[in-house]
């Protein structure tokens, strides 16, 4: 897949529920700004406090948000630099799925592009089933249709069956430094 010419839209989620997670968080999205490219400017919505979602019983709450920046290169390099973060910021690579997290950073949509290949699948095949996910997005993109959907985000967070609980807190994600 070539790199665009032009930047495109992409959502980037992120996560944190070990240690630090406000500086967790805030670290991530300092990172993940970096990747911003100019046109549009890079939106960012409110830090969330969220129920984890398919972990361990006793785990603690997540803090979660979302932001959209431009980026032109293709899907895997976003995936490759949000990675790097991770790895930087001393996630291990190894580890069980939804197992409790220093920094998690997720490419939600690239575009208008949908790729489904051993490496990564856009958009993110469990987005619209996330509450903390749809939240944060639904603030900065409510009338956002992602590839292959047919509703937009605040229709799809309207209609979620999903319990867990969603608390938008008064935190910045990215200080005005």
């Amino acid at each position: 897949m070539q790199a665009s010419t032009n930047p495109m839209r992409c959502g980037i989620a992120l996560g944190s529920n070990i240690e630090n997670r406000l500086a967790n968080l805030r670290e991530g999205g300092k990172r993940a700004s970096v990747l911003h490219e100019p046109g549009v400017p890079m939106r960012v919505s409110s830090i969330y406090e969220t129920t984890p979602v398919d972990c361990e019983p006793g785990t603690t709450p997540y803090l979660n948000a979302v932001m959209e920046i431009n980026f032109s290169g293709p899907p895997v390099a976003l995936l490759d630099q949000l990675l790097q973060i991770e790895r930087e910021m001393g996630r291990l690579s190894k580890r069980p799925r939804n197992a409790p997290r220093k920094i998690d950073l997720d490419a939600l949509y690239v575009g208008h592009l949908i790729v489904n290949d051993p490496e990564i699948v856009i958009p993110h095949p469990r987005l619209s089933r996330r509450r903390f996910v749809l939240a944060p997005l639904a603030e900065i993109a409510p009338e956002l249709i992602l590839p292959g959907y047919s509703r937009s985000i605040r229709a799809l967070l309207a209609d979620l069956n999903d319990p867990g609980e969603v608390i938008r807190l008064d935190y910045p994600l990215l200080s005005s430094e």
